[in-house]
């Protein structure tokens, strides 16, 4: 009997776990908002994991694109700059259309 107990006692522990971490509250949730949908999902499996945010890009995926995006931003300021440089050099060649019309 002794050997009966073990893994029950191990279950025991593994639930109170599970409940003070906060997932079954977390899967509950999720379970009670896809039985509370009017219209089901046809792949519950996919409802569970966008709800219980397992949908989320990898921590890999994140830092790449956090490079991407700061790459991006680079590129953006820089053509700014270029713009604002080729708009003051065109402002010496032709008149601002406000100069035009006070003429």
């Amino acid at each position: 009997m002794a050997h009966y107990r073990a893994p029950e006692s191990k279950r025991e522990q593994f639930r109170r776990y599970l409940e003070k971490s906060g997932v079954l509250d977390a899967i509950t949730s999720v379970l009670v908002t896809l039985y509370e949908e009017d219209d089901k999902p046809d792949n519950a499996l996919d409802f569970i994991k966008l709800h219980l945010g397992a949908a989320a890009p990898e921590p890999a995926d994140t830092v790449a694109l956090r490079m991407e995006l700061a790459d991006l931003q680079q590129k953006c300021n820089l053509l700014m700059e270029e713009n604002k440089a080729l708009r003051n050099r065109l402002m010496q060649y032709e008149p601002s259309p406000e100069e035009g019309a006070a003429e």
